[in-house]
């Protein structure tokens, strides 16, 4: 339907009903969040794998094969996968790797999983190679906010030539997830969000312990996020002085998992569980292209002294499907997203950064359970 006849269209519905005048609601006030800590119903623990200097995108000869390093993302795997895989990508074809030849991927989280099927769509037959899939892996205890510059660089290392590339990857996966939007199973969400403060936004934020400087690079892609506003006091439910309102992209990641599952094994792709414990397993594998996709495994199977683990928890409160926005509350280490699989909080703890600790702490997710009750 063109343009003028939906808007003749829609005449002809208002004219329908004569007599009868347009009933135009208000804007429905955030529902509240029941932020109990009796409705915790699960708690997972996962590692990102920082890099200072990014991720590492190169290729190598090693016991020979060509090994082509795709890891080392930190907090932004998901956000970046897409770009990121495509990068990698341009290593395998530039290797004299044909399509319809077969290749090795290793590793079965988001960037593993995103660079298997972009080398299923470029023509490769792909043989993923994980010690755990899904939702055994560290990618499934993500949040799920699309945050591209996440611990993704330190400002030592952010050249204008680096921040380009991370430009060009952050538009390129973002522009993918896109594609995703409005399938059933809900991969890829819009959500709106608010962020609360005690104090003013411009006040500096305080640096988790041990953590470096991380750069300033938002700005390169800020026409890809909705311009926020600030909110007055009787156009929120918080109980909190500074309020702002954004939208921001949210994956749902169990959903996303299994559709990037269900995509490569429909178009032929492999899942073989098998642990790689040192570069010399490279050499068993029969593929004689392979892409290391191991994120903070890469630590052990490489010993590579460059990645930092940072440790990561997050608790699910129960769904409650009328809660359709995020929040954050500023400065108090927490982030809540609205999520099918219920209620995510996110809170990280001040020993965070270089933890490689898998195991729950649950004092940690009760308390960041009680600071979101206490904004309402």
């Amino acid at each position: 339907m063109q343009r003028r006849q939906l808007l003749v269209a829609g005449g002809a519905l208002c004219a329908a009903r004569p007599g009868h005048a347009l009933d135009f609601a208000p804007p429905r006030a955030p529902a509240r969040m029941r932020a109990d800590i009796d409705r915790i119903i699960d708690i997972a623990v996962g590692i990102r794998p920082f890099r200072a200097q990014g991720p590492r995108i190169e290729a190598q000869r090693l016991h020979g094969k060509t090994v082509v390093h795709h890891y080392g993302h930190g907090g932004s795997g998901w956000s970046l996968s897409w770009g990121s895989a495509q990068r990698a990508l341009a290593l395998v074809q530039a290797s004299g790797a044909q399509p319809g030849q077969r290749i090795a991927v290793i590793g079965c989280g988001a960037i593993g999983l995103t660079t298997a099927r972009t080398a299923q769509q470029a023509g490769y037959k792909v043989r993923l190679y994980a010690k755990d899939r899904p939702p055994r892996v560290h990618s499934s205890a993500a949040t799920g906010l699309w945050t591209p510059d996440s611990r993704i660089v330190t400002s030592e290392h952010a050249s204008e030539v680096w921040s380009a590339g991370w430009e060009a990857m952050a538009r390129a996966s973002f522009k993918m997830h896109q594609s995703y939007l409005g399938l059933p199973s809900g991969p890829v969400e819009w959500h709106d969000g608010y962020v609360v403060a005690d104090e003013g936004f411009d006040t500096p934020l305080p640096r988790h312990a041990g953590e470096p400087d991380y750069p300033d690079i938002a700005s390169r892609i800020a026409d890809l996020r909705p311009r926020g506003a600030a909110l007055a006091a009787g156009e929120h439910p918080f109980a909190k002085p500074h309020v702002r309102r954004f939208t921001q992209l949210v994956f749902n990641i169990p959903a996303y998992q299994r559709l990037l599952l269900d995509d490569f094994a429909r178009d032929g792709g492999e899942i073989v569980q098998r642990e790689l414990l040192s570069p010399r397993d490279f050499a068993r594998l029969p593929e004689r292209l392979v892409v290391n996709c191991a994120g903070d495994g890469a630590r052990k199977l490489l010993g590579d002294n460059s990645l930092t683990p940072v440790r990561g928890q997050t608790a699910r409160l129960i769904p409650q499907p009328e809660v359709d926005y995020a929040l954050i509350y500023r400065a108090h280490n927490l982030v809540v997203l609205p999520r099918r699989d219920g209620l995510l909080v996110a809170a990280m703890g001040e020993d965070d950064f270089g933890n490689d600790d898998l195991r729950p702490d649950r004092a940690q997710s009760e308390a960041a359970v009680q600071r979101l009750a206490g904004l309402f």
